[in-house]
């Protein structure tokens, strides 16, 4: 369960950058809302130290227990549409004691064990119709359960991921572009009927979102697209270098309430008026390289589970990233998803942080073959 590690082999560098990135969040989310900032700090002094424990216990240790992983994850996916509290028509919150929890978060990282070490098993026949079968299976289960929440930003999410770690996997490139001809029909198919009024493939907020994005200059949407309008005014409005943290101006959007949802979905408008273009391109540096860290060190990885774990840790905080930044910016519909460790949303900075642990202890077992050469 725990080896012995050499201390020089420890990525501290990665984690300098983790706990950069999630102060940074932490003033931002003090900034944006006062009254959650002890509880974000708290947050990510839980998260540093779960990624500690978690970094030193073997993680091939931990993949042999896959299945059991993988019904855990579905029966607390299940346990959310059966005790889950709702907000705003979906049930995606379980009630632990006062603390509130998205077990879809932490689903993730149970999602990137599992498929690593199932992969891992199957790289020699990955590319038969059984084993696809099997995957397509496996992953559509826990993929209907949080589509049903519903929560459907998650369900893409966790989808794009299975997608990456297959490919990472080695599936054929004519499987590839099979699937791809098939699912991109289905796609214009699928936006083709939520457009339509009377639909019942998603809920109604849902569509009204999709379609804010696709008319908003039409007057019957311009309720709906001001919040993201606000957005992009308070991230222009703080140039190049912002107006300060925790500033009192008149017409800070930050300070007057023209962007909900400020500390969670629309923290990247804090970061753009407050620390301006220089502090919004020092998050999204920082945030690179995080990714960057878990790329290398999947690719120095002693096997194809250990890469794969990267691989899926940086898909997440790229792909929730990138589609933060797009809704606070405009270019993507709203669709609520945190800037990881720097929204507010402690589930999901604590599942990220279990996760950077993973990652952490694959670097301390780097592969034979990279130790040779960098010795050499």
């Amino acid at each position: 369960m725990i080896r012995q590690y050499k201390l020089r082999d420890y990525n501290f560098k990665l984690v300098v950058f983790l706990i950069v990135l999630t102060f940074t969040g932490v003033l931002l989310v003090g900034s944006a809302e006062p009254t959650l900032q002890n509880k974000q700090f708290a947050g990510m002094i839980l998260g540093l130290t779960l990624m500690v424990i978690v970094s030193l216990m073997d993680f091939s240790w931990i993949l042999n227990f896959y299945w059991i992983m993988y019904i855990f994850n579905v029966l607390l996916l299940l346990s959310v549409w059966i005790f889950g509290s709702e907000s705003n028509g979906a049930s995606r919150w379980l009630k632990i004691g006062g603390f509130g929890f998205q077990p879809t978060e932490l689903s993730k990282i149970i999602i990137i064990l599992f498929f690593s070490r199932f992969l891992m098993e199957h790289e020699e026949d990955l590319n038969t119709f059984r084993t696809l079968c099997q995957t397509i299976v496996l992953a559509v289960i826990p993929l209907v359960l949080i589509f049903g929440q519903p929560d459907l930003k998650n369900t893409i999410t966790v989808a794009i991921l299975v997608c990456i770690l297959l490919y990472i996997a080695g599936l054929s490139y004519k499987i590839i572009g099979g699937t791809l001809l098939i699912i991109i029909p289905l796609i214009i198919v699928f936006l083709f009927i939520v457009i339509q009024p009377d639909q019942k493939l998603i809920k109604d907020y849902q569509r009204d979102r999709i379609m804010t994005f696709l008319h908003s200059d039409e007057e019957e949407y311009s309720d709906d697209v001001i919040q993201q309008n606000n957005s992009v005014m308070a991230i222009g409005s703080g140039k190049l270098t912002g107006k300060g943290l925790n500033n009192n101006e008149v017409a800070s959007a930050n300070k007057g309430n023209f962007v909900a949802e400020s500390q969670t979905d629309f923290i990247f408008s804090v970061a753009g008026e407050e620390l301006g273009f220089l502090g919004s391109a020092s998050i999204l540096a920082v945030l690179f390289m995080i990714i960057y860290e878990c790329i290398k060190t999947g690719w120095q990885a002693k096997d194809l589970s250990g890469k794969l774990i990267c691989t899926g840790i940086a898909s997440i905080i790229a792909v929730q990233g990138f589609i933060n930044i797009c809704v606070a910016t405009g270019i993507a519909p709203n669709t609520g998803t945190p800037l990881p460790f720097v929204s507010h949303g402690l589930s999901s900075m604590i599942s990220l942080y279990i996760g950077m642990g993973l990652v952490l202890n694959i670097g301390l077992q780097k592969n034979r073959n990279y130790r040779e050469v960098k010795k050499s």
